[in-house]
């Protein structure tokens, strides 16, 4: 029996209409930074923000962009986000069997959520996932560079980083998962501020520290058991763009800082040199 969780924000932070959905994420890849080419092209896990596509899109884009060679590969994708309306203990899955956007329908991996449902930390609330935009942003960016895949939502309120790393450590798989973790920055404060606090939480983020705080990341629990899980599978994390909202869209008063960072298997970045 299908359960489809219907998009929430589509015509508010993206646009409702696909035709119009398709033309903003093209000028969304077309706006993103290049990526060095050293990376490579393994990404296990990324972190990528998630406000409007006006604000953050472009920075999103540099993430998904690395996923293009792999669209065939990707079979899977964990996808964690903070939440905004519905707090939560611990993490959230939506009970639903398929989230709906524009662009069509992305199937639950009911096999994976079958894999973490005995953990205490993992709850069922429908109402967390409602209204909740960090998560459904990602999906069209998602149905844009990948094939046919399976996604596992988690709504994350307060887990601690074990808690979250051992959600992570049960779904971690091969090469077909891809863990991707949603969070912006700092939030309304002068330019010249924003920049220089998400340049010091960026760089805790890349020595995969897992005390960052919520004025840091909203997504910081999230991030902070991603590093926690990093650390533990041999993850080497790399910036691939830091900018905010005064630097996309918005004025430069208070503005929202946004970052975007791929996290790759040690191997595949040696394999490079």
């Amino acid at each position: 029996m299908l359960n489809i969780r219907p998009a929430a924000v589509a015509g508010a932070f993206y646009p409702a209409q696909p035709k119009a959905l398709r033309h903003q994420l093209a000028e969304c890849f077309e706006a993103a930074k290049p990526v060095l080419s050293e990376l490579g092209r393994h990404p296990k896990a990324l972190i990528v923000p998630h406000a409007g596509y006006i604000y953050s899109g472009p920075i999103a884009a540099s993430a998904y962009a690395l996923l293009k060679p792999l669209r065939n590969a990707i079979q899977r994708v964990v996808l964690l986000g903070p939440v905004h309306r519905v707090w939560v203990s611990g993490l959230a899955l939506p009970g639903a069997t398929r989230f709906e956007t524009p662009l069509g329908q992305v199937e639950i991996d009911q096999a994976g959520i079958e894999a973490i449902a005995d953990l205490p930390q993992v709850s069922i609330s429908p109402l967390a996932h409602a209204e909740e935009h960090s998560l459904e942003v990602h999906l069209p960016f998602l149905q844009t560079v990948l094939d046919a895949f399976k996604l596992i939502p988690l709504a994350v309120g307060s887990a601690t980083p074990e808690q979250v790393a051992e959600v992570l450590d049960r779904l971690w798989g091969s090469d077909e998962t891809l863990i991707v973790v949603s969070s912006d920055l700092s939030h309304f404060l002068p330019y010249a501020e924003a920049k220089q606090i998400d340049r010091a939480t960026a760089n805790a983020i890349l020595r995969l520290d897992i005390n960052l705080a919520g004025e840091q990341a909203c997504g910081a629990h999230p991030i902070n058991g991603l590093a926690l899980a990093a650390k533990q599978h041999g993850l080497v994390p790399h910036l691939l763009d830091l900018r905010n909202s005064g630097d996309t869209a918005g004025d430069r008063g208070r503005v929202v800082g946004y970052g975007a960072f791929a996290l790759m298997e040690a191997n595949h970045e040696h394999a490079q040199h």
